[in-house]
This record gives C-alpha cells, sequence and structure tokens, in this order.
C-alpha cells in the first residue's frame, strides 16, 4: 500500500471545516487574503488578523499541514494554497416576536470550509503573475 502512494506522486494535502458558526460572507473575507500564499505566509497573516473566523482558519491550516506531513510525506513550509473555498452550511432559523403579534425571522449561517495545500509549482507561477505596465496613449 505504501507503494501505491509513492506511484500515485501525490502532491496535494486537503482539509475540511464543517460548520463554522460564522457566516459565509464573514469568513470569505478572510479566505480571500490568504489563498495563493505560501504556508508561513498564511500563518503569519492568519495569527496577526483581528477577525473572528482568522482563528478557525489557522486550525485547519495547520490541520491540512498534518494531513501533508502524516499522509504524504510533504513539507508543509514548501506548500502553497492553491484551494480556497468557503461555501454556505446549515442555516439556523429563529423567529424574533415584533409588534402587533408579528415575527420577523432571523437566520443563523453556518459556512464549510475546504482548504487545499499543493506542492506543485503551478500555484507559485499563478501568484506571480506579470503586470504589464500601462503605456500611454500616443495622440
Amino acid at each position: 500500500m505504501a507503494e501505491d502512494k509513492d506511484k500515485l506522486n501525490i502532491t496535494e494535502a486537503t482539509a475540511k471545516l464543517g460548520d463554522l458558526h460564522i457566516s459565509p460572507r464573514k469568513v470569505r473575507a478572510v479566505s480571500d487574503l490568504i489563498r495563493g500564499k505560501t504556508f508561513n505566509e498564511a500563518v503569519k497573516v492568519l495569527t496577526f488578523i483581528s477577525k473572528k473566523s482568522a482563528k478557525p482558519l489557522l486550525k485547519l491550516l495547520n490541520s491540512a499541514a498534518a494531513n501533508a506531513r502524516n499522509n504524504f510525506q510533504l513539507e508543509p513550509e514548501k506548500m502553497w494554497i492553491t484551494k480556497i473555498t468557503v461555501d454556505t452550511g446549515r442555516v439556523s432559523r429563529r423567529y424574533k416576536p415584533r409588534a402587533q403579534g408579528r415575527a420577523f425571522p432571523i437566520n443563523r449561517r453556518m459556512s464549510v470550509v475546504n482548504l487545499t495545500l499543493s506542492a506543485d509549482g503551478k500555484a507559485g507561477a499563478a501568484r506571480k503573475k506579470t503586470v504589464k505596465s500601462a503605456k500611454p496613449d500616443k495622440k
């Protein structure tokens, strides 16, 4: 079975966080900051950002690094975050009583986060796109 892993040459490690009790819109704001960064850069960003979703995302990133190290013998320090998706999870619906017998809905949204670390150079190439210099128009 160990020979099968060597034959496949696995270069990706994934981790999933299900039912995070923060709305997806708020989690996407933080996940956009670390998309395409190296493992070490992402850890630094998540350590010093003051958002509620930074701590669970850091824990998820460390889990993906542990998966890479233990399952596939990859060095997480040399890996990139190639894919991070934040999807909607379950929605807890409550109702708030209002005047004259009415009820207003309250939707408490949850998030599902999937993270993929990759050792491919493709992630680094995608991150380091060259920007064309702006040339003035000739008149």
